[in-house]
Order: C-alpha cells, then structure tokens, then sequence
C-alpha cells in the first residue's frame, strides 16, 4: 500500500478498465488493482459499486478493496451506505463485513437492517452480526427479531444465519419467537433455532420442519385421535 502521488492517467485508466464490456476483463482490472494497491485506486473502486451488474465482479472490487490501507478504504466506503443506489449499499455493507473494522459498527443504523430492498438488509444483518461489539449482541438480536418472517426463504435464511451469529444473544428473541401469535414469525423463528442446534441440517430442512410443528400445534384438536 503507497501514499505516494501517482499519475493521474494511471487512475483514468483503471476508471476505464473497470467500465470495460467484458466482465473478465473486468474481473482481472480488479484483481490487479488488489494486487498492486494504491490510495488513488479506493476510489474508482469504490465508485464502481452502485453499476456494476456481474456479481463475481462486484466481490472482486471488495476483495481489491481489502488489500487497501483499512483507515482509508473505511473512510470512502461509509458514505456508500447512505447511497440511493440499492447496489451501492449492498457492496458497501459486504465490504464492511469484510473489512472487519468495529469502528464502523455505528454505522449500520436500523434504517440499513430495515431497508426495503431485501439485499440491502440481508448485506447489513451479516455485517451487523460481524462488527456488533460483545455487549450490544442482544441489543441486535432484539432489533434482528422484528424481521422476522420477512421475504423470501434466501431472505429468511440470511436472517437465521445472522442470529446464529449472535449465539447466547439471540436465545430470548427466538424463544420469544417461537410464542408469536403470528404463524410466520413462530416458523421462522423455530426454524432458527433448529439451525442453531444442528447447522449441518440446513435450513431448507430446518424451514419445512418448523412449517409442520406450527401446522401441527395449530390443528384442530379431534377426540379420539392422539399425535
């Protein structure tokens, strides 16, 4: 990593390169500015995160990113998470994660782990869970607790996955979850704890056997019949 100035034609360059038709070309702009990093490269990198539409291409500009001084790279990428570009947001929040720098715990606000846009809070639940210092897991834990039953099965997945993070900070919330008057709520958070208990079943199991516990316990009771 270089403080040093750098021709100016140098950074141009990498602006095109990075902008190339081809997305192997791309892949390999990125991977040689990882390679040779410099402080004039974070920001090119950086700009490149709201339009890039290859996802390899998008985890290699974090990966470059990485190779980065940390103080510089954190400082240009946090403004990214106030983007209006959904992308943006995303990649800024999954190089955070990567990052692994704590300082920029305060920055994942509850307006990021409420976003609209699933990607955007599936990003910001894994960092979350990542940079979230010791003493403020059950504080996350409860905030992470009122999504649950959102979205798709990717989307409660990521959710789960993040509050396994948490480990003893999450107990109350699912345990609270699996009460819920709400027969969404109580799947997924069962389905959650499942995971947490035996993370090799997956969650496509742990999901499916939540959705019969909670059909089961909301049957009807049939006399004569016992389950």
């Amino acid at each position: 990593m270089t403080h040093q100035d750098i021709d100016p034609l140098v950074v141009d360059r990498l602006r095109l390169a990075l902008a190339a038709d081809s997305a192997s070309a791309r892949l390999q702009t990125a991977m040689a500015a990882g390679l040779r990093p410099h402080d004039a490269y974070i920001d090119p990198i950086v700009t490149r995160f709201a339009v890039e539409p290859d996802f390899f291409v998008r985890d290699m500009l974090t990966w470059a990113l990485v190779q980065h001084d940390r103080s510089r790279t954190l400082e240009r990428v946090l403004p990214e998470l106030h983007s209006a570009f959904p992308q943006a947001r995303s990649q800024a929040l999954h190089t955070l994660s990567k990052l692994g720098d704590r300082r920029a715990w305060p920055a994942i606000t509850t307006e990021l782990l409420a976003d609209a846009e699933d990607e955007v809070a599936r990003t910001a639940w894994r960092a979350a869970a990542t940079l979230v210092p010791p003493d403020e897991a059950a504080g996350l834990a409860e905030f992470l607790s009122t999504q649950f039953g959102r979205g798709d099965r990717v989307t409660q997945r990521s959710l789960s996955r993040a509050l396994a993070m948490l480990g003893d900070g999450a107990t109350t919330v699912i345990e609270r979850g699996r009460l819920h008057r709400n027969p969404a709520i109580r799947t997924h958070a069962i389905a959650t704890e499942r995971l947490i208990r035996n993370p090799d079943e997956g969650f496509d199991v742990a999901i499916i056997a939540a959705q019969r516990i909670v059909a089961l316990n909301g049957a009807p009771l049939v006399e004569g019949v016992e389950l």
